[in-house]
């Protein structure tokens, strides 16, 4: 007989969009039914007993575990997440959970960054019901191919350990125009999840192209934009914009190896000193009765770069 099980799959939302396309991929090759991924989101009593519902209706609840704890519910001061957990286990339903190596977590840092990535706000919550998960059936998975390997081969485990009731195909037409519903709609929202990851790509793509150092391009273009100083050199009062001056020297800050060091006036130290602080420039160490050298950093040729590529020099 050609059974069915109904997955409950489990997680927090915004940071896991990939890794639960990939698990939801994963069921449904499998052959199962996959439930709960993005059926709800955190909200009210009513919308927590609908879930706890489809979890009562399913053969197997399924955790999806990163960094984060995830929106918590008011009353019991426990994350949705957290809560789903519990109940599935309270109801002595196959439950096992996919958890993020800490090598997966790293490099969803690198993309996304910290606090999209690691709980911020509940750290100690987080960590007491990670510890729960772990005493309990775990998988450690280092990428999205672990995670799609794990469901097949433990889903594979339960059907042969556990009675499961899972769902069986009969012929009546009213049941097959129920289940060509259900996969449209499975399409559907399949279709949507890519859409949420390309979008997340090309987010990413654009802060990193933007991003210069501990700052966006714009960040800085604006801070030196507004910079100027009122200099004292040779006798004569001039204004220097911190933006023009940074362009204007340039290929005098530019040194390359086997190239002379330009000296800058000590009248200019409180200009140097801000492009220093903002990391384009660092202080070269050759200081003598000339001046100071300067010379710039990774952040601030990239800068440079930047400025070039959008015709702003």
């Amino acid at each position: 007989m050609n059974k069915k099980l109904q997955v409950f799959v489990s997680s927090t939302y915004t940071d896991l969009i990939e890794e639960r396309q990939a698990a939801v991929q994963a069921i449904l090759d499998a052959g199962h039914i996959p439930a709960g991924m993005e059926l709800f989101k955190a909200g009210n009593e009513s919308q927590l007993k609908t879930i706890y519902k489809w979890i009562d209706e399913s053969d197997v609840y399924m955790l999806i575990l990163g960094g984060r704890y995830g929106s918590i519910e008011t009353n019991s001061g426990k994350s949705y997440t957290q809560l789903e957990y519990e109940y599935a286990l309270s109801k002595n339903i196959p439950v096992f959970a996919v958890v993020l190596s800490e090598a997966f977590l790293t490099n969803k840092i690198n993309l996304l960054g910290l606090s999209d990535v690691m709980e911020q706000k509940t750290p100690d919550k987080y960590q007491s019901f990670k510890l729960l998960v772990m005493s309990k059936i775990i998988r450690i998975v280092d990428d999205c191919k672990d995670i799609k390997i794990t469901i097949h081969s433990t889903l594979n485990e339960f059907t042969n350990e556990y009675h499961l009731t899972g769902w069986v195909r009969n012929n009546k037409e009213n049941d097959n125009i129920q289940l060509l519903k259900d996969n449209n709609s499975l399409i559907k929202e399949n279709n949507l999840l890519n859409k949420q990851i390309q979008k997340l790509q090309d987010q990413l793509s654009t802060k990193n192209l933007n991003k210069i150092g501990d700052y966006s391009f714009d960040e800085l273009y604006l801070v030196l934009q507004s910079k100027t100083y009122k200099i004292n050199y040779k006798y004569n009062e001039i204004t220097v914009n911190a933006l023009d001056f940074f362009i204007s020297n340039y290929s005098s800050l530019a040194v390359y190896e086997g190239a002379g060091y330009t000296y800058f006036s000590f009248a200019y130290t409180k200009i140097l000193k801000l492009l220093e602080a903002y990391d384009l420039i660092t202080e070269a160490h050759l200081i003598s009765s000339e001046g100071i050298t300067f010379k710039t950093t990774k952040n601030g040729d990239k800068f440079y770069i930047v400025l070039e590529s959008k015709n702003m020099l």
